[in-house]
């Protein structure tokens, strides 16, 4: 698991399927999963904010049956042959409850936890550490850096640098939406020496860059130079086909070497990734519609039968699903519309 993660992979975070009485629509979370296999996607990481959080409340209790209902159809892509699919569990809360999500997940066959540290807003940096570590005696960690919009903390480059030396962390996703805090990220892993810890970007607004980005820094007075191999993205949770495109052509281009020029028609994809971004995650009104977007993507296609999340207020924002007919519109090859069409029935009736 560890060196596909190294590799570099696209890593679509997976969606919540829902009932219009919003149950677990079954027969459709069964083909999201299908959908994401096909479409080449390197693994799926499961019940994390892409998924809603609610999912654990005991009242809707959907954390474990969704985790096992996801390795199920994981089982099946992987009896197709090929490199396995890196199945990542999201893993929130207070130490007790994050263990025991952690265990629930490696009993449910996860390679790796994506580690949230929202519920520990107010906890010390030593604390935080002693929280990691806790949970890395359990599953392979991937830590998480979580934009403060959506409920993350500023995590400074002192606590990056202590957690990059946890044996058992095995990547980081880097999503501040900041480049002095993804900085601050993959310096402290360079100083760490961690060359076997994989980054991958979660930073929406600049996926590509990210991607193409040779990040260098002086440690032991050598240049040691460092990339982000691979996104573990909400946003690759529609137009997956697309995005599994997308990481290819960066990393053609990556190994073309340091030095060499990022063409131009690769900074206009950033800026229409990014584009095409705003209006799916909502960012006119402050990402409230983040996930319902998402839905809506999916719905369009016929993946979903309806953008229903577990809270009821939870929907589309003001103006979001004008902005999403535009991005449609003005960026069809970001798309991959026909490519659903073609396997869409299989998927729901596979």
């Amino acid at each position: 698991m560890g060196e596909l993660l190294r590799r570099g992979l696209a890593i679509p975070a997976c969606p919540l399927a829902l009932t219009a009485e919003r149950r677990l629509d079954e027969r459709r979370q069964r083909a999201l999963v299908r959908y994401y296999a096909e479409a080449g996607a390197g693994g799926l990481a499961v019940g994390v904010h892409t998924t809603q959080f609610a999912i654990r409340d005991p009242a809707i209790g959907l954390f474990e049956p969704l985790l096992r209902l996801v390795a199920e159809e994981l089982d099946r892509a992987d009896r197709r042959g090929g490199d396995p699919l890196v199945r990542i569990a999201g893993v929130c809360g207070r130490t007790g409850q994050a263990r025991g999500e952690a265990e629930l997940a490696h009993d449910c066959g996860y390679h790796a936890a994506l580690l949230s540290l929202a519920a520990l807003g107010d906890a010390s940096e030593e604390e935080l550490i002693a929280h990691v570590r806790t949970v890395a005696e359990v599953i392979p960690l991937v830590g998480f850096y979580l934009q403060p919009a959506v409920g993350g903390r500023v995590l400074p480059f002192s606590f990056w640098r202590r957690f990059a030396e946890i044996e058992n962390v095995v990547a980081i996703k880097i999503a501040p939406f900041n480049r002095y805090q993804t900085l601050d990220v993959v310096r402290a892993v360079v100083e760490a020496g961690r060359d076997d810890l994989a980054l991958y970007t979660g930073n929406d607004d600049n996926i590509v860059i990210d991607l193409l980005t040779p990040f260098r820094f002086e440690t032991n007075g050598k240049l040691k130079e460092r990339r982000i191999v691979g996104g573990l993205l909400g946003h690759w949770a529609v137009w997956t086909r697309r995005a599994v495109e997308l990481l290819d052509d960066c990393h053609r281009l990556s190994a073309s070497g340091a030095d060499a020029a990022v063409p131009a028609e690769m900074l206009r994809r950033n800026v229409e990734v990014t584009d095409a971004n705003a209006a799916v995650f909502d960012a006119a009104n402050g990402f409230a519609g983040c996930i319902a977007g998402i839905h809506e993507v999916l719905r369009r296609q016929g993946l979903l039968a309806g953008l229903w999340c577990l809270d009821p207020a939870e929907t589309l924002g003001p103006g979001q699903a004008h902005e999403i007919d535009r991005v449609c519109r003005a960026y069809p090859h970001l798309t991959d519309d026909a490519f659903v069409r073609e396997h869409l029935d299989r998927w729901l009736n596979g």
